[in-house]
């Protein structure tokens, strides 16, 4: 027995720390544990500083004067990110059928928040009105029947039977204004309410305004319509709406100054909290640079004191309960130094995600309060109505009236922004020295001061080669960045830095050779005597994200890993922004070593999010004499201007980059160095058609031909089978 237990335990240490030879390089590293949370992580902890910054900032606000001050500093801010709205024009009400009911009736109602883009909405109107009442804007949260939900349906009827008018609506992409409708389904052809809201989210993005200006530019209509009709009292209005719908109610109450009283539920939290649970949520709640410009949750409802405003919230919601109290804390404190402690509240009930009774009694005393509207606040049990509220004829905006969609207005305001462009590109020197600021900015790059000593994990020597496993810090050493260095034993030619979205290395489950595991143009590179790096970026590799914050718009459409995009669009840091300061590192890294200096750096990159961060690095450093894209995205215009296109878990997305640039540019900026680019893919991850190149990179072949360096610039497409790349290898390093 002795024996065997002598034997088990010189036997488990072989057991335990024998491996097979492998390029991976974050192996038992237990400080690297967590890498497949490394971006989101890398996000946290830029809120995380810029939400102690806003503290700090607000500690010293101690007189009704300083708030005075921040909420005009603040309003000016919150107003920068969605104006300028579209000019007011005709609403073109109509009244389609109208449902008697016991002591109220409810008026089916369409209007034009834009021209030819219709909103569905129920205008609740109580029997016997004596004069003008107040009443209650209702914006509705992510369930696909919008206001029919029996949910909304029990807050309408509970407060028309308290004597309020209220007015409820179909948000973007829900009830009857779906965006992708398809007639042969009767679905949307993308998902469901939140995958509309995303999908179109996107697009918009991309021109600068995102989906949250055109969910508040509906709300303001709404609000034009409630306030012309004669029952309603233009003083005494309030909203209040849940989930997705008080995401709404925030915002509505912030941009329009006639909204007397918010009560949003089950949205409030606090910008840390929301990060460090669920994560930012869906598109129309995202507002673009909210966080790079230091704000949070409690300024949207400090910037209305001294209106009154109740949160509805509950003690295990999705939406963090402890960021609620910290909020409350917080904005009941400036309320106190207004000296209107009474018209701040926080009601909190014993529930998960959903507005209750409880809740929804807080709500109609607040509002009976403070509108001097006395009566009974209980909250009573309904009969509900199904199809009844259908107001269309067809159930649809779209068949029913032709009606346009966000699609069709965004594609009309990138057209002006192509406009712009195409102008800019007369001058084109004058041009791509804007394009090199504005992608910095609008990526949001920052460029790495220092390099770290990397830390090398093993060492193979080959026959004419050696590779190294290293990794150097990522961004303020938040993460890692894993990569392969290979170096020829007799160095020729400049040092390569390699991407490759499949891995920096191949998976090779059959061979323990870690030569089958090297790619086969990094072989090629390394007998004509090129030295290597070969690095996994965040988001791929060994730095690949978890698939649980996917968000998928089905297998046509591609998916959207939403926490980390919407992280970034918040902070002002796209992943290619923070891929392309990674890049940098590498090329700084590469500079400083010994066996580099003083040698050119070219840049290869497969896949389009890689390739379109290698665009950023190239354009904004200058450091790469010749770039190789292999399957990039063709342009940001080709996303917008097609009404579908295929998402990337990762989308390769910078905010508001057509309002100074398009992919195009960069590669223009690259000139008059050696550019190749094999199979630019158009929006839909096809080969683009060669019209479509021409479109796109036709005022690239012409700089080029000025410059006399037509040579230097090759655009091919190869079917995939037929891809050489040792021929466009040589090109390049020829």
């Amino acid at each position: 027995m002795k024996k065997n237990l002598l034997f088990l335990f010189v036997l488990l240490p072989a057991l335990v720390f024998s491996q097979a030879e492998t390029l991976k390089i974050l192996n038992n590293w237990r400080m690297y544990s967590n890498v497949q949370n490394a971006l989101y992580d890398h996000y946290l902890n830029q809120v995380e500083n810029t939400i102690d910054k806003r503290q700090a900032d607000i500690a010293k606000l101690k007189t009704k004067a300083d708030w005075q001050k921040r909420q005009i500093k603040i309003k000016k801010i919150l107003f920068g990110l969605v104006d300028p709205f579209p000019p007011k024009t005709p609403l073109n009400a109509k009244i389609t059928g109208t449902i008697k009911r016991d002591g109220y009736r409810i008026e089916k109602v369409i209007f034009e928040s834009r021209p030819k883009f219709f909103v569905t909405a129920a205008l609740y109107l109580p029997d016997n009105i004596k004069g003008k009442v107040p009443a209650v804007l209702l914006p509705t949260g992510h369930v696909q029947s919008a206001f029919r939900a029996d949910f909304y349906q029990r807050s309408c009827i509970n407060l028309v039977k308290k004597g309020f008018v209220v007015l409820t609506f179909d948000p973007i992409g829900q009830g009857e204004r779906v965006q992708y409708y398809s007639s042969e389904t009767g679905k949307s052809l993308v998902g469901g309410a939140v995958a509309e809201h995303m999908y179109a989210g996107l697009q918009t993005l991309l021109t600068g305004k995102g989906m949250p200006a055109y969910f508040i530019w509906d709300g303001m209509r709404a609000l034009d319509y409630l306030i012309s009709r004669k029952e309603v009292d233009p003083q005494r209005i309030a909203v209040t709406g849940n989930s997705g719908g008080g995401e709404q109610a925030m915002f509505f109450s912030v941009y329009d100054e006639r909204i007397a009283i918010t009560a949003p539920s089950c949205f409030v939290t606090g910008m840390r909290r929301l990060f460090e649970s669920i994560g930012p949520q869906d598109a129309e709640q995202n507002l673009y640079h909210f966080l790079w410009n230091g704000l949070d949750f409690a300024d949207l409802l400090e910037v209305r004191i001294p209106k009154p405003a109740i949160l509805l919230t509950n003690s295990r919601d999705f939406f963090s309960v402890q960021g609620a109290m910290e909020t409350e804390k917080e904005v009941k404190k400036v309320y106190e130094i207004f000296g209107v402690g009474d018209r701040f509240r926080r009601s909190e009930d014993n529930y998960v995600h959903g507005i209750t009774p409880k809740n929804r009694e807080a709500r109609h005393n607040f509002f009976q309060t403070h509108f001097d509207f006395p009566g009974d606040s209980t909250d009573h049990e309904v009969q509900y109505l199904t199809k009844a509220l259908q107001i269309t004829k067809t159930g649809q905006v779209s068949t029913a009236l032709g009606s346009i969609s966000v699609f069709d207005i965004n594609k009309k305001a990138a057209e002006k922004e192509m406009e712009k462009l195409n102008q800019s590109r007369k001058n084109i020197k004058a041009h791509l020295k804007s394009v090199k600021s504005a992608a910095k900015e609008l990526c949001g790059y920052i460029a790495p001061v220092k390099i770290e000593n990397s830390v090398i994990t093993g060492r193979y020597l080959m026959n004419g080669y050696r590779i190294e496993r290293r990794i150097i810090n990522g961004e303020n050493g938040d993460y890692p960045i894993p990569f392969l260095l290979f170096l020829p034993d007799k160095i020729k030619g400049p040092a390569v830095i390699y991407l490759d979205e499949a891995g920096k290395s191949k998976e090779d489950k059959a061979n323990d050779s870690v030569i089958n595991e090297i790619h086969e143009d990094i072989k090629w590179l390394l007998e004509h005597g090129y030295p290597v790096i070969s690095a996994d970026l965040l988001g791929f590799g060994e730095m690949k994200q978890r698939k649980y914050l996917y968000y998928s718009f089905g297998d046509k459409f591609g998916k959207l890993d939403y926490g980390n995009f919407f992280a970034g669009i918040q902070l002002g840091r796209s992943l290619v922004g923070i891929q392309a300061g990674d890049i940098e590192r590498l090329v700084k890294y590469a500079k400083n070593s010994s066996l580099y200096k003083g040698r050119k750096v070219y840049g290869i990159a497969k896949g389009e999010l890689l390739a379109v961060s290698l665009m950023h690095a190239a354009a904004i450093s200058g450091d790469f004499s010749n770039l190789l894209l292999i399957n990039p995205l063709i342009s940001y215009c080709s996303v917008v201007m097609n009404k579908f296109y295929r998402s990337n878990p990762n989308p390769p997305f910078v905010g508001a980059a057509l309002t100074a640039y398009d992919l195009p540019d960069l590669i223009a900026a690259a000139a008059p160095n050696k550019v190749a680019v094999i199979n630019p893919l158009d929006q839909m991850g096809r080969p683009a058609a060669d019209s479509v190149i021409d479109e796109d990179y036709g005022f690239i072949k012409n700089f080029y031909a000025s410059l006399k360096a037509a040579d230097k610039l090759r655009i091919e497409k190869i079917e995939q089978s037929q891809i050489n790349e040792n021929s466009f290898l040589e090109w390049l390093t020829e």
